[in-house]
C-alpha cells in the first residue's frame, strides 16, 4: 500500500487538474483591461458573455449578451449582425481561454472592432461594476429569421 501512495506522489496523477491561462494577446482584437471595459460600457460596447448558462445565471456584466461558446456564439456569424459595432467578448476570467478563442472567431468573421477582455466577469465584479443575475440584464438574441 506504502508502495502505491509513494508512486502516486511521484507521478504526479494525485494533482488536480489546472485551468489553463488565458492568452495574453489575440491578433485582430486589442485586449484590453476591466477600466478600458468599463469605459467602453460607458459608450454602448456590446458586451458578449461566453460562458455556458448556469454561469451567466451566477451573474454577469449588466446588459450582456449571453452567446455560450459552444451553443450559441456561432450566431454573431450571420451576415446580418454589423461588423462595425464594438464587441468587447469576457469570460470568467484569466483562466479562461474560451474568450480568446472567441475573439479571434469574430475577428475571422469580419468584426473590426473586437475588445478581448481578459480579466473577464470576475474583475468586473470585483471592481463592483453594474451586474445582472439570472436573466436579470439579459438582451435577447436577434436571428436572422427574425429580420
Amino acid at each position: 500500500m506504502r508502495a502505491l501512495l509513494v508512486l502516486l506522489l511521484c507521478s504526479g496523477l494525485w494533482l488536480p487538474v489546472q485551468a489553463q491561462e488565458a492568452p495574453l494577446v489575440v491578433e485582430g482584437a486589442m485586449t484590453i483591461n476591466v477600466l478600458q471595459a468599463k469605459y467602453l460600457y460607458d459608450r454602448g460596447a456590446v458586451f458578449v458573455d461566453i460562458r455556458p448558462s448556469r454561469e451567466w445565471g451566477w451573474g454577469h456584466v449588466r446588459g450582456a449578451l449571453h452567446l455560450d461558446l459552444d451553443e450559441q456564439f456561432g450566431a454573431l456569424a450571420l451576415p446580418h449582425w454589423p461588423r462595425q459595432m464594438p464587441l468587447v467578448i469576457y469570460c470568467d476570467s484569466e483562466v479562461c481561454p474560451q474568450s480568446a478563442l472567441a475573439a479571434e472567431l469574430a475577428v475571422s468573421w469580419g468584426y473590426m472592432r473586437v475588445f478581448y477582455f481578459r480579466g473577464g466577469y470576475f474583475a468586473w465584479q470585483l471592481f463592483d461594476f453594474p451586474l445582472g443575475k439570472g436573466q436579470a440584464g439579459a438582451v435577447s438574441l436577434i436571428t436572422e429569421a427574425d429580420h
